[in-house]
């Protein structure tokens, strides 16, 4: 069968779209291929710099012949109905219908015969639309075409067109068509430097091995192959080692058509510097990977540029315009690396108070305050060292007013770190200024040290508090305060370092601490109705009682404010379920097990939580878990069925004196057993003990169903047997609702 060869040629495209702009041109033509009926076996897309190119293989010559069958109006009916059913058919008179019959009466069927068309007629007529559709993120007119009204936009200005149709044992045809003046045809051409003339192409296979020869190499990966290849060669040839940058690695290659791998050098005295800064530099303005010695692990004043050509000098001039840029900003940097070291991280914070976090949140000063507190409230329960963690939370965002982290953001954090070590802060104080950012993603490294881990908790935790407090929460694919991302990061802190966390306490308490900003009718707390906090936070009736004189004046105010921040918590604490679901998932963890955990409320310890899933999974692959489940499904079914007949619940504890089968007493007795057992389980957080209580009620529920009739002609002696499998589902309860758990 034929093949397509297409290519756009236009000026340079942006590394950073080529990636998509190929799977959308691919996407875009196999898409309406298949959706005219040409179903192709194979495509594959292509980027450069200066070109999109895409190869379509085994498209058949012709689109089917398409027979359809059209049901019009009744026989006999209106003739303005019989006249649009012609219309639309395309038949000449009514003579030319069918006639159905159904039930219903005799209708006109019209049988409609399109013969298929030529795909390469086909492909011409849908391209152009292609062309003219493709989704840049950014695009541009030009030329004397840039004035006629809907003239063509692209990317950059596109040149030439390349498309070819045909089977591969015979000469190609083009496929026939223009878009804005620009006629499609067979010429491409090569390197803009090295083979700059037309080259004409017939076939994939024929365009792929003449641009090789004109100095292009087509596909992006054999170009970072060789790329990385010869960038690790040309390093080990000199004793060191390529630092590797898959990012900027997909970028260079974006760059360049025929990549030639070259080696610069900078003066030792930058290294100075702090490698990462080193690194930054070079590579956000020279698109350059740095070089280390591999005995020491530290940079050296050696880089690895990437050029676009052979040179005839074999690179010098090159490599010396790469130097000659580098080593001013090199300079830069490290002027304001020790102009930042003439500052101390303290001195920076009273800046913060004229800097806005959000508006209805304050200023930053106010949400470091925020932290510092909430980070020494939880250093106990991370064993972290409370002064030690307070000064880390006062210090943690200083750097963002620091003059490298100006110019290179992605180096906050870092830079703090650098800069607490250099004034003589403590090892811990100073790895949490680049720790509590972490993790950043579902890759990045979750935080061990416990001063880092309450600093990154309390920072975690205050921005999802205060914007749940004032209802900016995610809604559907926007999340602009990458709220999910800080959610992922409390549960991920939480549960790979096995800490017994309390979520609704600690967020509950911070999230007084917004009040007076977020809620106009909050007038005050009183001691009384403080020390009524004290079954949901144990502990802190004073506290709040101390917080509430100092904003209290009534009790309605109190009991306003605790039933708006008692449901913010509490969506809070949902939308944590929910990410932790995506966690588990991830994982490989059934969602419906999160679920099942998490209905049966107050569950906040998200470590108790992620064990008791897993056990919960462990005992649902087992055929006692399995059979169980059955059991309590169907008593659940027959429970839901007679509560909505008899529009009633059948709570209460059963009579044993209605008891006529063995089966009902054993039933009974295994459910009292299996309460006790598991509850007493479940108390000491022994979920496999748990679980393993739960399987012995499984044979008492099985010979249950076997043997006994639930809906008893008696009607007492139905109620006792109904209230019997109320508690089945009271029973498993103590471990999980079984009634969420699918299958």
């Amino acid at each position: 069968m034929p093949d397509l060869l297409l290519e756009l040629f236009s000026e340079e495209i942006p590394a950073r779209m080529q990636a998509k702009a190929a799977d959308d041109l691919r996407r875009m033509v196999t898409d309406k291929l298949v959706a005219e009926g040409l179903v192709y076996e194979g495509a594959k897309a292509f980027a450069t710099p200066r070109r999109l190119a895409l190869t379509v293989h085994g498209i058949p010559a012709r689109q089917p012949d398409l027979k359809d069958e059209r049901r019009g109006p009744r026989v006999g009916g209106p003739e303005p109905a019989i006249q649009g059913f012609l219309k639309a058919t395309g038949l000449s008179s009514i003579s030319e219908a069918k006639i159905q019959h159904d039930k219903k009466g005799d209708f006109y069927i019209a049988l409609i015969e399109k013969p298929g068309r030529a795909a390469i007629d086909v492909i011409a007529e849908m391209l152009p639309v292609i062309i003219r559709t493709f989704p840049w993120p950014k695009s541009m007119r030009w030329g004397a075409r840039s004035a006629k009204s809907g003239s063509l936009t692209w990317v950059r200005p596109l040149h030439a067109i390349t498309a070819t149709f045909g089977l591969e044992t015979e000469e190609p045809d083009i496929v026939k068509f223009s878009v804005d003046g620009i006629e499609a045809g067979q010429t491409t051409y090569g390197h803009r430097f090295m083979a700059p003339g037309p080259i004409s192409v017939r076939r994939f296979e024929d365009y792929e091995a003449k641009l090789l020869d004109a100095k292009v190499v087509l596909d992006p990966d054999r170009r970072k192959d060789t790329i990385l290849t010869d960038a690790k060669q040309l390093a080990f040839a000199q004793g060191l080692e390529l630092v590797e940058d898959q990012v900027l690695l997909d970028e260079v290659s974006g760059l360049v058509e025929w990549p030639v791998v070259m080696m610069g050098s900078f003066e030792e005295q930058y290294l100075s510097i702090p490698n990462e800064v080193i690194r930054a530099t070079i590579r956000n303005n020279q698109k350059c990977f740095v070089v280390r010695d591999p005995k020491t692990g530290k940079l050296t004043n050696k880089f690895v540029l990437t050029a676009n050509i052979e040179a005839p000098d074999g690179g010098k001039t090159i490599v010396a315009g790469n130097e000659r840029v580098i080593r001013p900003r090199l300079s830069d940097a490290k002027f304001f690396y020790e102009t930042d070291l003439k500052t101390k991280l303290e001195d920076r914070l009273p800046k913060f108070e004229q800097i806005v976090f959000h508006e209805k949140l304050g200023t930053q000063a106010e949400r470091i305050k925020r932290i510092e507190r909430l980070a020494a409230e939880i250093a106990p329960l991370v064993g972290a060292d409370v002064e030690k963690t307070r000064r880390a939370a006062r210090l943690a965002k200083a750097d963002l007013l620091t003059e490298v982290v100006g110019e290179f953001p992605e180096l906050q954090g870092l830079m703090g770190k650098y800069y607490a070590l250099a004034q003589g802060e403590d090892a811990a104080v100073a790895a949490a200024s680049e720790e509590h950012w972490k993790p950043q993603g579902p890759t990045d490294r979750v935080p061990t040290d416990p001063v880092s881990v309450a600093v990154a908790l309390a920072d975690k935790l205050d921005t999802l508090v205060g914007f749940w407090a004032i209802d900016e929460k995610p809604t559907g694919s926007k999340d602009p305060f990458a709220l999910r991302r800080a959610a992922l990061g409390v549960i991920r802190l939480i549960t790979e370092n096995g800490l017994r966390f309390p979520l609704y306490e600690r967020c509950m308490f911070h999230s007084l601490f917004f009040a007076e900003r977020t809620l106009s009718t909050f007038e005050g707390l009183v001691a009384k109705k403080s020390k009524s906090l004290e079954f949901v936070v144990p502990g802190l009736s004073k506290a709040l009682e101390e917080r509430a004189h100092r904003i209290a004046r009534s009790e309605t105010a109190l009991e306003s404010a605790f039933a708006h921040f008692d449901a913010v918590v509490t969506n809070l604490l949902t939308f944590f379920a929910d990410r932790l679901k995506v966690q588990l998932r991830d994982q490989g963890a059934r969602h419906d097990l999160v679920d099942a955990v998490f209905s049966l409320g107050g569950q906040d310890d998200l470590l108790l939580v992620v064990r008791r899933v897993e056990a919960l999974g462990k005992f649902l692959d087992s055929d006692d878990g399995k059979n169980l489940l059955a059991g309590t499904k169907r008593a659940g079914n027959i429970l839901s069925i007679e509560e909505k007949k008899d529009k009633r619940t059948f709570d209460g504890a059963p009579d044993a004196a209605l008891y006529r089968l063995d089966e009902e007493k054993a039933l009974a007795v295994a459910i009292d057993q299996v309460k006790a057992e598991a509850s007493a389980a479940v108390a000491k957080e022994d979920f496999a003990a748990a679980m393993s209580a739960m399987a012995k009620l499984r044979p008492a529920v099985d010979a249950f169903f076997d043997k006994v009739k639930v809906n008893d002609d008696d009607a007492k002696v139905r109620e006792n047997r109904l209230k019997l499998l109320n508690e089945i589902r009271a029973a498993t309860r103590a471990v999980a609702d079984f009634s969420r758990i699918e299958g």
